[in-house]
């Protein structure tokens, strides 16, 4: 690491710290640029490419996880985890809640309690499926021997959600991914549950083109966490949207397909037909 690489470290390792110590009062990007001497331009460049992420990103998890864990450890009020974590009120707490969680507050600590969830069982290349949606989008695919076990899966995930067994629109967009262009994937709309390391894993998972191929420490250097692929390899393990989220594109940097959630044969099964259909 040469003289000003070191300089735009330390600033950046400063600019961190200086987040996390003062994340209660919500600091915006000029005072956090001033405080390592840079201009809130410089600053914001520098951030995102050292960090992975922008300032005004890596505060809303700072502030998320300060939040889930008043909620869930402390019991503490929606209100009360608002003011704590030095939001100016509830609906704020809401937004970032939904916008990074995919949950409201409510939600969260509640194991998905109110929340309803439509689910149906489907066909695939590969094998039956169960898909499951939220208002909000798809939360939940998986392969599954048969609808049972798929229930019980999707149960797991939300234990205290409302259940309804209906094929409604959001889960059927989801679904003609088996046979329409994957440059629609966008149109697709997803609810996920997971912490934001999780969440920027399924992210990363979702820039790779189908047809191709990445590794585990791709994906953590991808993510700015270069030595973190264990982590990474968790993360993409416990990916609760089958295909869609394409964890089956993540193998090992030996070449060899490495673990799958609903088997190493089916991975192979997808890797090969992914293949076909991008050489037709």
């Amino acid at each position: 690491m040469n003289t000003q690489e070191t300089i735009n470290y330390n600033r950046i390792a400063e600019a961190i710290e200086y987040i996390r110590d003062h994340f209660k009062d919500q600091p915006n990007l000029d005072e956090v640029a001033e405080k390592v001497h840079l201009s809130p331009f410089h600053f914001q460049r520098l951030f995102s490419e050292w960090a992975g992420t922008s300032p005004k990103k890596f505060l809303q998890y700072i502030s998320l996880e300060h939040a889930k864990r008043l909620l869930k450890e402390n019991q503490a009020t929606i209100s009360e985890t608002a003011y704590e974590t030095g939001l100016s009120g509830t609906s704020r707490l809401h937004d970032l809640f939904v916008t990074i969680e995919g949950m409201t507050p409510a939600e969260y600590k509640n194991g998905g309690k109110n929340l309803a969830v439509n689910y149906s069982f489907a066909e695939s290349p590969f094998g039956n499926m169960i898909v499951a949606s939220t208002q909000k989008g798809v939360c939940f695919m998986a392969f599954a021997e048969d609808d049972e076990a798929g229930f019980r899966a999707l149960n797991e995930k939300f234990p205290n959600a409302h259940f309804s067994r209906k094929l409604d629109l959001l889960q059927q967009n989801a679904l003609f991914i088996f046979q329409n262009d994957w440059n629609k994937l966008s149109e697709i709309k997803l609810h996920l549950k997971g912490t934001d390391f999780q969440l920027k894993v399924w992210e990363a998972l979702l820039k790779i083109p189908m047809g191709q191929l990445s590794t585990y420490g791709s994906i953590a250097h991808q993510i700015a966490k270069p030595n973190a692929s264990r982590a990474v390899g968790t993360a993409i393990g416990s990916n609760p949207v089958a295909f869609l989220i394409p964890c089956h594109r993540v193998i090992q940097s030996s070449g060899m397909p490495g673990g799958y959630m609903w088997g190493s044969t089916r991975k192979t099964a997808i890797i090969g037909w992914e293949g076909a259909q991008t050489n037709h």
